[in-house]
């Protein structure tokens, strides 16, 4: 396939659009899923190695439309919220393709969330049912519902009518082949598998009145400045987006992708599911959560030709003690996203995982997710470099944060995407959505970044997180890559902190490389004549690991509040 992406055109303003030449794909999930199906019934399309369960397409779409007549029996209709929160498993597919097959809309609940978390959440976007795992190592989410709905020891399932859930009536709990005692008031999804039947005209009925700009996604963001705001996104939105996403990675039938990252983000369930899908590949999970070890058994076993992962888990799967134990050679590509991927890890990925078509995304839940991404022809020293050039039929611009203007190539301003990824809108929030998406429908990102001519994008930061020091613009990012370079240096976080005199100052959090001891004067001494005095870092601290989301987010805005108590600091004051 030659690459979808703009060819060797100049440019003079930070202003891209994509190719155009394939068309967008204008179906619903379920009828591109029911096609690609029909085309390749016998092929692999799921394994769930923890789980021991393999599907073919054929019996994934068998058993998605199963569920499907399943979830209608419990009086679900088009348009009403259902939940899933639950870490990766073959039921969490099956929900993501049955809810799309009869235009239900599936709710992403962060398995972290905890009851306040999951009250909001279910109560802000209305959620009818809820499916839920029933634990997983120290989390007793059963637990956390009956504290939210006691309501539940006394009703009968699928009848819940709770005070601090008002619209939630049915809790559907994933069981292991009816294992595990009776839980009152809520039902096994094994009992509601055994409940539907795939050949139930009602589910044809449902999907014959359903619109590709239907609703079919919520997915909360990450919320860091204020309540989760839920990106709502349609079949058009994610389904195109990972199709295009699967064809910058040039997946084939003959394909196996690893897929170690959570199901409820977009990196799963779009970079991940539906680039599979969209391809006739094949998907493998190798566990319900991560663990580098079970990605290197499985990536042998298995045989895949993918393996995605946000930086973080590469390298843990790479300074694994076992590492060189296992046979890497099958993969060729993946995806490595979610947050500023150092060069130093990408080279080690390229030279030791065998991933030399690997690539770069980028994007936002609000962009389903992928606005830019490197493809399987960019040039190394690009991969490692930028996050590539503008997805096919999409629109990314660079401008002023202060006038809005446009800005040349090489100038740094906020990224915004226009096009068919851009979302529905936040639920229920339609002044969030217009503070989001301005009148001629690009999605402001936040992030800034900057362009060349060639119409490579670079993310420099976010506008919250550039550092002004003394009247200096610093970005962290640049500063965390020439840190890497230091060959004691694991992993690297750089924040601003508050300072009386300068506005800011740098602070650096290490995590040093296993065995090594670096000092703050080995990681001064290194930055000596190599970068501008006012980038060295003041405060130096090494630490174990960095705050973080469970999809590998780094949470600086918690290294900064950390730094803040323990040097006593406050924020500077402004005019």
């Amino acid at each position: 396939m030659d690459s979808a992406f703009p060819s060797r055109q100049r440019y003079t303003l930070s202003h891209a659009s994509g190719a155009t030449e394939t068309p967008l794909i204008e179906q619903t999930i379920g009828d591109f899923f029911a096609g690609m199906a029909q085309r390749q019934p016998q092929r692999e399309a799921l394994v769930s190695r923890h789980q021991g369960r393999r599907y073919t397409y054929a019996e994934l779409h068998r058993e998605v439309r199963r569920l499907a007549s399943a979830l209608l029996g419990l009086g679900l209709q088009k348009g009403d919220r259902i939940g899933i929160w639950s870490h990766n498993n073959a039921e969490w597919v099956l929900m993501q393709l049955a809810t799309a097959q009869v235009g239900l809309v599936l709710v992403n609940i962060n398995p972290a969330y905890r009851v306040a978390e999951l009250e909001y959440a279910l109560t802000k976007v209305g959620c009818k049912a809820l499916v839920t795992m029933a634990q997983f190592k120290t989390s007793d989410y059963l637990g956390m519902l009956r504290e939210l709905a006691p309501e539940l020891n006394r009703c009968l399932p699928g009848k819940l009518a709770a005070k601090r859930l008002p619209d939630l009536r049915a809790v559907v709990w994933i069981d292991v082949a009816g294992q595990g005692e009776e839980q009152p008031g809520m039902l096994r999804f094994s009992e509601l598998m055994q409940r539907g039947n795939p050949e139930d005209a009602q589910v044809d009925a449902v999907a014959a009145g359903l619109k590709n700009t239907d609703p079919i996604n919520i997915q909360f963001t990450s919320g860091t400045t204020g309540f989760p705001k839920g990106a709502t996104l349609t079949h058009r939105n994610i389904l195109n987006n990972g199709f295009f996403i699967g064809e910058c990675m040039r997946l084939t039938p003959e394909d196996r992708l690893c897929i170690p990252v959570p199901l409820y983000h977009c990196f799963g369930m779009v970079l991940g599911n539906l680039a599979c899908f969209t391809h006739g590949s094949a998907i493998v999970y190798p566990n319900d959560g991560f663990d580098p070890l079970t990605v290197l058994e499985t990536v042998q076993a298995e045989r895949c030709t993918g393996l995605h992962g946000v930086p973080t888990m590469f390298i843990a799967e790479l300074d694994h003690p076992r590492f060189k134990k296992f046979d890497m050679g099958t993969l060729r590509t993946g995806i490595m996203a979610g947050s500023p991927c150092p060069t130093e890890v990408m080279k080690r990925v390229v030279g030791e995982m065998h991933l030399s078509q690997i690539t770069i995304a980028y994007g936002m839940t609000e962009t389903s997710p992928v606005s830019c991404q490197s493809s399987v022809d960019t040039p190394l020293e690009k991969r490692v470099s930028t996050v590539g050039q503008v997805q096919p039929h999409l629109e990314v611009k660079i401008v002023d944060p202060e006038t809005g203007s446009t800005v040349p190539v090489g100038t740094s301003g906020e990224l915004c995407t226009r096009g068919y990824s851009v979302m529905h809108g936040y639920w229920g929030d339609e002044a969030k959505t217009r503070e989001a998406i301005d009148a001629e429908g690009f999605m402001h990102t936040g992030d800034l970044a900057t362009m060349d001519e060639d119409g490579y994008v670079n993310i420099v930061g976010r506008i919250k997180d550039m550092v002004i020091r003394g009247g200096e613009n610093l970005y962290p990012r640049e500063i965390e890559e020439f840190l890497y370079r230091h060959p004691l240096v694991q992993d690297v976080q750089v924040v601003g902190v508050p300072d009386e005199r300068l506005g800011e100052e740098l602070c650096a959090w290490i995590i040093a490389k296993p065995g090594t001891a670096p000092t703050e004067d080995d990681i001064r001494a290194f930055c000596k004549g190599q970068i501008a005095h006012y980038k060295v870092p003041r405060y130096i601290r090494f630490v174990a690991e960095f705050p973080m989301t469970v999809t590998g987010k780094i949470q600086k805005f918690k290294i900064r509040e950390a730094m803040k108590d323990e040097l006593g600091l406050r924020e500077a004051k402004t005019a």
